[in-house]
């Protein structure tokens, strides 16, 4: 029985990322997440009582993920190949299921501000950014970590950049402008 309400509770969540992003967050209701999974409101009330709760869940187990890859990169050493590795699995964790959660956010920033999600999201952002920033960095390679893993956040969300391209294309160019970002050379501008 446990099992089947995880399997609705994940059903739920993917239906109602779905609808936030095709007509937004604040203009979905939890009649049309309803709807669309073809169960009464009743049903839906037993697992979630808000959006705020759903996206609330969803956002917890994007957190677990952050906590457990920040964990194990402060682990690594202090070198490009560890760096780079930091990257690809920042770029797995986002390909495997959490691209919608980052689509959501860039497409839904005022849903965003107005919670307490967005803010728990990014602290655990800014905790795995430091990870990639070399202790003692100056300002121009913490500001080259940060934009390393934003380019993967972003490179997710075509519609941020109008590019033409595959997503499957789109986010390897983003792994490769991440992975110069954090690079053994010299910061831009020196």
């Amino acid at each position: 029985m446990a099992g089947r309400r995880t399997d609705t509770r994940e059903r739920i969540q993917r239906v109602a990322m779905e609808l936030f992003a095709e007509r937004g967050y604040d203009k979905t209701t939890l009649q049309e997440v309803a709807e669309r999974l073809e169960i009464t409101r009743p049903a839906l009330y037993y697992h979630f009582r808000t959006k705020e709760e759903i996206l609330s869940s969803i956002a917890d187990g994007f957190i677990a993920s952050l906590d457990e890859l920040a964990e194990w990169a402060r682990a690594q050493p202090d070198t490009f190949e560890a760096r780079r590795e930091i990257l690809r699995r920042i770029s797995e964790l986002l390909e495997d299921k959490w691209r919608p959660l980052m689509r959501f956010a860039q497409m839904n920033q005022g849903a965003f501000a107005q919670s307490s999600v967005g803010d728990r999201m990014q602290d655990r952002i800014v905790t795995l950014v430091s990870v990639l920033s070399r202790p003692g960095a100056d300002a121009i390679m913490q500001f080259e970590a940060r934009l390393a893993v934003f380019a993967l956040i972003l490179g997710g969300v075509p519609e941020v950049f109008g590019m033409d391209l595959p997503p499957s294309e789109l986010a390897s160019t983003a792994m490769t402008v991440a992975v110069r970002l954090v690079s053994d050379h010299e910061p831009s501008g020196q």
